[in-house]
């Protein structure tokens, strides 16, 4: 495809308002953008791209086997990409198999939790670097679960860092940043749809400065960095004897994701929702379920009450703990 430059001084009225050179516009679509990302936070991004810029390829990770079933599964990148006849590649170690990337001569490298780290050969390439949109306010929790992170520490804002990458994880120079409040009944759900369309929006405003050169990166300051390290089988487990606010936070950050559990007579018992209640029970222990009531069941914790509302018992299906409840002789039993 042949693009032809205006040389005269034409503009055309965008959406916003603002007006942009006719030559800006084929420069950017001649642009040669390699965007690398994976689950479904990295969606709104590539389709901003797709809309607006010249995409030659799309870095994912490797198709795997879901659920019981053995089905072969793919990335809701590789589909976006596939349903616009975007070239998808798939290295399993990608420090290994980059050449292939380079290849393409990619202007600049856009990464959003693509989910490995990049050789310096590849970090190196880009005339216009390689940028990454991440999922806090860098430099707190740095890692791949910022988003549960923030709400199990209880964080009341949170945000969408643009920055150059290095070879340190998410360590490299902040670009742009943009902040939101977290609402106190905000869950995992709620909070990664926001970020995620944030980081869109975000990355179309920055992305012609950084074509520009019309940027001041800053380094991130050491001595404020925190982790938000991906999600363990140890994170998921509900212990009983913590406050009440950090079972809420640490419940609500897994609702939608993984899920918290703890066990019912044996069993696992995901809990996806819960609120906190004003009661306390001196004479009762930890975990040892207090009462039904309307919202659900009240269960026993170091400072009080929490009161679970949406549970999963292991092999079924999820529904409200009042259900659950219905037609059990549970209160007095103790949950592990």
């Amino acid at each position: 495809m042949q693009f032809f430059f205006i040389n005269i001084q034409f503009h055309v009225k965008m959406n916003t308002g603002d007006y942009m050179d006719i030559e800006n516009v084929e420069v950017e679509k001649e642009l040669r953008i390699v965007f690398m990302g994976t689950p479904q936070f990295s969606v709104p991004l590539l389709d901003s791209l797709i809309k607006n810029y010249n995409v030659v390829a799309v870095v994912t990770q490797p198709d795997r086997k879901i659920g019981r079933g053995g089905k072969i599964g793919i990335t809701p990148i590789k589909k976006l990409a596939s349903e616009h006849n975007i070239l998808v590649l798939q290295p399993i170690k990608i420090k290994e198999e980059y050449e292939e990337i380079i290849a393409l001569e990619p202007d600049i490298i856009i990464t959003c939790a693509y989910g490995q780290i990049l050789p310096t050969e590849l970090l190196d390439y880009p005339r216009l670097g390689c940028i990454n949109v991440h999922a806090s306010l860098l430099p707190k929790l740095r890692g791949g679960a910022p988003i549960q992170r923030a709400l199990m520490n209880g964080y009341k804002e949170t945000g969408i860092t643009i920055m150059f990458m290095a070879d340190k994880m998410d360590a490299g120079a902040i670009i742009e940043l943009s902040k939101i409040d977290i609402k106190d009944d905000e869950n995992y759900i709620s909070l990664h749809n926001r970020l995620s369309n944030l980081g869109s929006e975000l990355l179309m405003k920055v992305l012609p400065n950084i074509i520009s050169g019309d940027i001041s990166p800053k380094a991130q300051n050491e001595e404020e960095v925190t982790y938000g390290f991906n999600i363990s089988k140890e994170d998921e487990r509900i212990d009983f004897t913590k406050r009440k606010i950090d079972l809420y936070n640490q419940i609500r950050a897994l609702d939608g994701f993984s899920g918290a559990y703890c066990i019912y007579q044996g069993k696992r018992l995901k809990v996806w929702e819960s609120i906190m209640s004003d009661n306390h029970f001196s004479n009762l222990i930890d975990g040892e379920i207090t009462s039904i009531y309307k919202e659900g069941i009240g269960v026993k914790v170091s400072d009080g009450e929490i009161i679970l509302t949406s549970v999963q018992l292991e092999g079924k299906n999820r529904m409200s703990a009042r259900d659950f409840a219905n037609g059990k002789d549970i209160v007095g039993k103790v949950l592990e």
